[in-house]
């Protein structure tokens, strides 16, 4: 019986996946400029979902970086190691799927970056509050962490996203599957 990993996805079916993320990443932002700039937050479901325009000059969800031009090279670079790893492991179908997706959300805000500057985020939700007390471990203080409403965020980050969770549970299904595949192997040798 043949794994799902064992099977290939061949370079065009990379190249579409990549593509696809982002087509649907710029065009949704295209669509957040035009139409979310002038109005800048419309209600979708309640407090709960909104479609908010905001540009971010930091890194996904929000997050703030100071120095723009260390990030980009580290985006460049980490854009090459993917490469690298999407075309090495050529009959692994879901790590290659995975990457895919990656890059394609990764191309899709460095693009908005070398273009304006800045990413588009229009995707608003209000989960759930995070809150992490200040506390010291040892001789460690850790400040402690408050989230009262969920970053805003674009098709990119979210393709960025869901390509690491795949990345993380191939990863952890694949350990798991490792030792039995062996036992089995050996009952049958």
């Amino acid at each position: 019986m043949m794994r799902l990993s064992n099977r290939q996805l061949p370079t065009r079916g990379v190249l579409f996946i990549i593509m696809l993320v982002l087509v649907l990443d710029q065009s949704t932002k295209y669509a957040a400029r035009i139409f979310l700039k002038p109005r800048y937050s419309v209600s979708v479901l309640g407090d709960f979902f909104r479609l908010t325009y905001v540009e971010n000059p930091g890194i996904a969800f929000g997050i703030r970086i100071d120095n723009k031009i260390l990030f980009t090279i580290l985006s460049l670079v980490a854009i090459v190691v993917i490469f690298y790893y999407l075309f090495k492991m050529k009959d692994h179908l879901i790590l290659r799927t995975a990457f895919a997706i990656i890059l394609g959300g990764a191309f899709g805000n460095l693009i908005d970056r070398f273009i304006y500057g800045r990413v588009v985020d229009f995707f608003d939700f209000d989960f759930f509050d995070v809150s992490i007390p200040t506390f010291k471990f040892l001789f460690i203080h850790f400040p402690g962490y408050s989230l009262a409403r969920w970053p805003v965020f674009n098709v990119a980050d979210m393709a960025v996203s869901l390509g690491m969770i795949i990345v993380i549970l191939s990863a952890i299904l694949e350990g798991n599957q490792q030792p039995a595949e062996e036992n089995g192997q050996a009952a049958t040798d």
